[in-house]
């Protein structure tokens, strides 16, 4: 057995939220918008389409011929803006296989997708792609099976709806909740149920408790939380590792510093996203006693059918 297929690992290529903010203030924490990769057992999955998305591709380049799952939370221009400038999607023989729930106006992702690459917004459509792409649409509360990998999904509290994942492999979790709006009187069940127990919890922590609440230009209803509600989540549901996620385009790399600090002393396990970091998951059971597989086959007979 590889290396690769026993492992299951994170790396973080995109993480900042709204708009991309590259410039001598973010060079340490980084100003590329959402993608994280995850390497689950030698499948890649990919989280979000933002700039980092353009990275990520980059580095894939001497790797090809390319298979990954690309899951989608919502399709706000941060987190699909990479995609148009993801150079394997344009490579004959690589396959992507694309999931994201419909919209509340009815679009799908592939919809989407195809829309901002549209002309006048962009020089060439979505069909000049010439790598395979198959697209799935995610509906909220059922899970995803790819072989022996089980992605749970529920629904974010966020302008637009928006999704949120868990994988699971082999015992290990990672939740992955952006973007996302706390409850001011109680905490997310859907944000619990998918961190429950999590390895590692990535958390849309945009703000800071005195931002959101600010009296000048509070944030109250822009689908966005703070780190100190990540803090309560993870407590809540005993996760092991915060990822403090999404970081807001007007924090540099000093402030940043600062929410770090602030929040290692609540909660220990907190740690700040930054681009390049890779974080890996201990996997408790053997690959000899792990779950059945379930073929991705049969996830994509289902999709057809609902």
């Amino acid at each position: 057995m590889s290396r690769i297929e026993n492992q299951f690992t994170v790396h973080f290529w995109g993480v900042r939220g709204s708009i991309p903010c590259p410039g001598p203030h973010t060079v340490r924490y980084g100003g590329n918008t959402p993608c994280v990769e995850m390497q689950v057992g030698g499948r890649r999955l990919i989280f979000d389409g933002g700039t980092g998305l353009h990275v990520l591709g980059q580095s894939l380049l001497s790797n090809m011929p390319i298979e990954a799952h690309v899951f989608f939370t919502h399709s706000h221009w941060d987190h699909m803006q990479g995609f148009p400038f993801f150079s394997p999607g344009f490579v004959k023989g690589n396959t992507f296989h694309i999931y994201g729930a419909i919209a509340p106006d009815g679009s799908t992702i592939e919809q989407r997708l195809n829309d901002q690459m549209l002309h006048p917004n962009f020089p060439v459509p979505l069909q000049i792609m010439q790598a395979n792409l198959d697209f799935y649409d995610v509906i909220s509360g059922r899970p995803i099976h790819i072989h022996d990998i089980t992605i749970e999904t529920a629904p974010l509290n966020h302008p637009g709806e928006a999704v949120g994942y868990r994988v699971n492999w082999r015992g290990g979790a990672i939740a992955y909740i952006t973007d996302t709006e706390h409850y001011s009187d109680r905490l997310d069940e859907n944000a619990l149920r998918l961190a429950r127990n999590a390895d590692i919890l990535i958390y849309d922590c945009t703000y800071t408790d005195e931002e959101y609440n600010s009296p000048i230009q509070p944030k109250i209803g822009w689908g966005h939380s703070t780190w100190q509600e990540g803090v309560k989540i993870a407590r809540s549901a005993n996760v092991k590792t915060l990822v403090i996620f999404h970081h807001d385009p007007s924090h540099d790399d000093e402030f940043l510093d600062r929410v770090g600090q602030e929040a290692t002393q609540k909660f220990p396990g907190a740690i700040m996203a930054h681009e390049g970091m890779v974080l890996q998951v201990p996997v408790p059971i053997p690959l000899s006693e792990s779950f059945p597989i379930r073929k991705f086959s049969t996830y994509r007979l289902q999709s057809e059918q609902l």
